[in-house]
């Protein structure tokens, strides 16, 4: 016990010393991400980073307070800044906790790679699902000052063709957020809540 409690200290002592540890918590009311609606209950989304070398390696989850099915999200990710352009690589997991979905079965996986730049106020996203989905559904974000307009395709429409699925505009103060979301594709709206801890 007193090797591993000392293993433990030494490995927390080397993470801290050669790069940096971050952790958060948001607080939704819903969880909304490229328009669409998961699970129609308040979530909690845990967050943990660690940079090192110029690389973001992290974990991010987002869980229905009332254990909804589709509501609960575990996602590991690294990313990097090749000159003005943010490349991240992701692992989509959605555990259902019913035994059909073991974090060591692929297919229960979505992986996707995108690449965003920021240029003032006007920031874009391009996002590709390279593997776990059929369609390769892809997804762009337009983004100026507090308005987005995002497109998809695949999984993000209803028809699978591209169509605009995430309208919306937003705003913060202090540890508060709020925005207002139109999903023209899905014929529906939200006005989602937050706060960031």
């Amino acid at each position: 016990m007193k090797r591993f409690a000392a293993l433990c200290m030494i490995t927390i002592f080397t993470i801290n010393s050669f790069g940096q540890v971050s952790v958060g918590v948001d607080v939704y009311n819903r969880y909304v991400w490229r328009g669409t609606d998961f699970s129609n209950t308040a979530s909690i989304q845990p967050s943990l980073e660690y940079s090192i070398a110029g690389f973001t390696f992290g974990a991010w989850g987002a869980w229905a307070i009332n254990g909804a099915a589709g509501g609960n999200e575990n996602d590991l990710f690294v990313s990097t800044q090749l000159g003005p352009v943010a490349v991240t690589f992701t692992d989509y997991f959605f555990p259902e906790y019913t035994g059909t979905d073991a974090i060591l079965d692929l297919e229960s996986h979505i992986f996707e790679a995108s690449a965003g730049i920021e240029l003032g106020p006007v920031s874009t996203l391009i996002a590709l699902n390279v593997s776990g989905d059929d369609d390769n559904s892809a997804y762009l974000e337009f983004n100026y000052k507090v308005l987005t307009i995002g497109l998809g395709n695949g999984v993000y429409s209803t028809d699978g063709n591209f169509a605009p699925v995430n309208i919306g505009i937003s705003g913060e103060k202090d540890n508060l957020s709020v925005a207002y979301i139109i999903n023209p594709n899905q014929e529906t709206s939200f006005l989602v809540v937050g706060m960031s801890f």
